[in-house]
C-alpha cells in the first residue's frame, strides 16, 4: 500500500549497519564500491535466472540480493569523509527523478501511449543532462552485445542513418517469433564457431563501426 511504513525494510538496512559496524563482520566492513561490482553483476545475473525461470520463492530471494547490494553501496558511501550520502539520499534521487520524469502522471502533459512515454523521457533526459553532445552519451559498452546492439540500432535511426549495409541480404523468411529467433541466432554463433570466429567479438566490432557511423552522421548534421 503506498504511504505504508516497511518495518521489513528498515530491519534490513539496520542489519546491514551492524554488519558493518566496529565488532560486526570483519569482511562486510572492509568493501568497497570497487569490490562490490563483481557481487552486483552476478547478483544481477541470478535475478534475471529467477525472472525467466525461477519461481516465486527465487524470485523474492534474488531481489533480496539486488537490494541488499542497493543498501551496502549506500552504508559504504554514508560513512565517507567526503561525498558522503545513504539510503534516503539514494530513494529521494529516485522518487525525484520518477516523478519529474512522468509529467502525464504528476503534472498535466500527455502521454497515451507507451512510445509517447519514451518520446517524453528521452525529451526530458535531454533536459537534465545538457552535457550530452551525442545521441551515444551514457550508454554504458560494458552492456550484453545483445542488448548494446539493440540500443545502437534505436540511436542510429534517431540520427538518420541505415545500420545495416544495403548489399547485406535479409533473413527469409525472418523469424516470426523469439523461439524462432533464438534459433536462428543460435545456428549463427554454431557456424561462426566452426569457421573459427567468435561470434561475441565479431558482434561487438561491428558495433563499434556502428557508433562510428552515428558520430560521424551527428558531425555532419551540425556542420
Amino acid at each position: 500500500m503506498t504511504g505504508a511504513p516497511h518495518p521489513k525494510l528498515d530491519e534490513l538496512i539496520s542489519v546491514l549497519a551492524r554488519l558493518r559496524a566496529p565488532g560486526g563482520c570483519a569482511w562486510d566492513l572492509e568493501q568497497t564500491h570497487e569490490s562490490l561490482v563483481r557481487h552486483l553483476i552476478e547478483e544481477s545475473y541470478e535475478l534475471v535466472d529467477a525472472i525467466e525461470s525461477g519461481s516465486r520463492d527465487e524470485l523474492i530471494e534474488e531481489l533480496g540480493d539486488v537490494l541488499y547490494q542497493v543498501i551496502f553501496h549506500a552504508d559504504i558511501a554514508a560513512h565517507r569523509n567526503e561525498g558522503s550520502f545513504d539510503i534516503d539520499d539514494v530513494a529521494a534521487r529516485m522518487t525525484e527523478k520518477m516523478i519529474g520524469r512522468h509529467p502525464h502522471v504528476f503534472a498535466d502533459a500527455t502521454a497515451e501511449t507507451a512510445a509517447d512515454v519514451l518520446a517524453v523521457w528521452d525529451d526530458l533526459k535531454a533536459v537534465e543532462k545538457p552535457g550530452r553532445t551525442s545521441v551515444l552519451d551514457g550508454i554504458p559498452q560494458a552492456m550484453p552485445s545483445l542488448l548494446l546492439a539493440e540500443k545502437l540500432l534505436g540511436r542510429a535511426e534517431r540520427v538518420g542513418i541505415e545500420p545495416v549495409r544495403g548489399d547485406l541480404a535479409p533473413l527469409d523468411p525472418a523469424p516470426a517469433s523469439e523461439e524462432e529467433l533464438g534459433q536462428t541466432l543460435l545456428i549463427l554463433v554454431a557456424s561462426a564457431q566452426r569457421n573459427g570466429l567468435d561470434a561475441e567479438r565479431a558482434l561487438r566490432g561491428a558495433l563499434r563501426g556502428l557508433q562510428t557511423d552515428i558520430r560521424l552522421a551527428e558531425t555532419t548534421g551540425r556542420d
